[in-house]
């Protein structure tokens, strides 16, 4: 009897005409992408629209990251690299470490002391990476990795590289050919601010190419403790309990402005309060779980339904220049057991009784 190979494949194989590699790229991969995109009933209700969610929490080691590191390893491999090098605020520093473990290669994560999820930082460890605690920020690991990477003696895989964008483009092509057509809002979370400059690529890729017809507006969401693109200027001392969004001087700035301008969209924020309730309410209303960066874009789009709590006057904007019932896509960009301990703040522990029937009948 034969065994039939599974049909999925990575994005490299998928898209492989899209993407700056030749015959001598090694294919690097873990069968990232082909993430769902989640039809959400509930958010579509509440905002007569058509809603959809990237869930790109369901990659191989659960974030939108190994979208770009198999790109960013493979290029490295061909180039002949041994070590690689990131700066991470914990999504990055596991898919740098799997995909490293993958190609046979060391590599060597910079994070903030004392500032990084558990569930992220345990990956990169059991991954077998060298893991450096600074006593600074993101910011400050960055720069240093920037230092680093100027001695010639790793491989920089932080959003700075840019086979790293070209391997994120790749999630814009795949709701391009799921929905037919580019939707007309899409959400995204802004950290660095790599992602939303590498969807705005593959939009705009796909439109040149007549593959899709028109371009969506972007909307990128920060949180209101750690918002430099909404404000407009970096920020020094960022501070939210979305830690993958904590960062004050976005690597990928020029990139997500011209995004915005662009696609005639905006940015927004909303509080770590908002936050909270936003990863509760798409768990329980919709049973999808995530991370609490990935749900910013949710938290937004519940403020701007709420008629006690109207959201800013910049989504207003937007939603004002969409058609009646549009097409809205956020991207969720990681699982919610990256962040367990934050989730575990909004639940209590669970009632404990006697194991009899009687018991649990009289507690339902």
């Amino acid at each position: 009897m034969s065994l039939k190979q599974p049909c999925r494949s990575g994005i490299i194989s998928r898209y492989r005409e899209h993407l700056p590699i030749s015959n001598k790229t090694p294919l690097i991969s873990l069968n990232e992408g082909s993430t769902p995109l989640l039809h959400s009933p509930k958010l579509s209700s509440l905002l007569s629209a058509h809603v959809y969610l990237k869930y790109e929490g369901l990659n191989p080691t659960c974030s939108f990251k190994d979208r770009g590191m198999t790109m960013a390893i493979s290029k490295a491999v061909e180039e002949g690299a041994k070590r690689i090098l990131c700066a991470s605020t914990g999504n990055t520093s596991a898919s740098a470490a799997a995909y490293a473990a993958r190609a046979g290669m060391q590599c060597v994560v910079l994070l903030p002391a004392g500032r990084i999820a558990t569930g992220k930082m345990i990956q990169a460890y059991l991954y077998g990476a060298r893991v450096i605690a600074i006593q600074g920020n993101f910011d400050d690991a960055l720069r240093l990795v920037r230092q680093l990477g100027e001695r010639h003696d790793f491989v920089v895989v932080n959003s700075t590289n840019p086979y790293r964008l070209e391997g994120q483009k790749t999630a814009a092509f795949e709701i391009i050919e799921e929905l037919g057509e580019a939707p007309h809002l899409h959400l995204l979370p802004v950290g660095n601010a790599g992602n939303i400059t590498a969807y705005w690529r593959g939009y705009s890729e796909f439109y040149r190419l007549g593959i899709s017809q028109r371009l969506p507006l972007m909307l990128g969401v920060e949180a209101s403790g750690a918002a430099p693109l909404y404000h407009g200027a970096p920020m020094d001392h960022p501070e939210t309990l979305a830690t993958a969004i904590r960062i004050g001087q976005p690597a990928s700035w020029h990139g997500a402005m011209k995004a915005i301008e662009e696609s005639s969209g905006c940015f927004d924020i909303v509080s770590d309060e908002e936050i909270l309730k936003a990863q509760q309410w798409l768990a329980r209303e919709e049973g999808v779980f995530a991370e609490p960066a990935s749900v910013v874009p949710v938290a937004l789009l519940l403020k701007y339904a709420s008629a006690t709590n109207p959201s800013s006057l910049r989504t207003n904007a937007i939603f004002r220049k969409l058609p009646a019932h549009p097409t809205v896509v956020l991207t969720l960009t990681g699982h919610g057991l990256k962040d367990p301990e934050t989730a575990s703040h909004s639940i209590s522990p669970p009632l404990e009784v006697a194991p009899t029937l009687q018991e649990v009948l009289a507690h339902l």
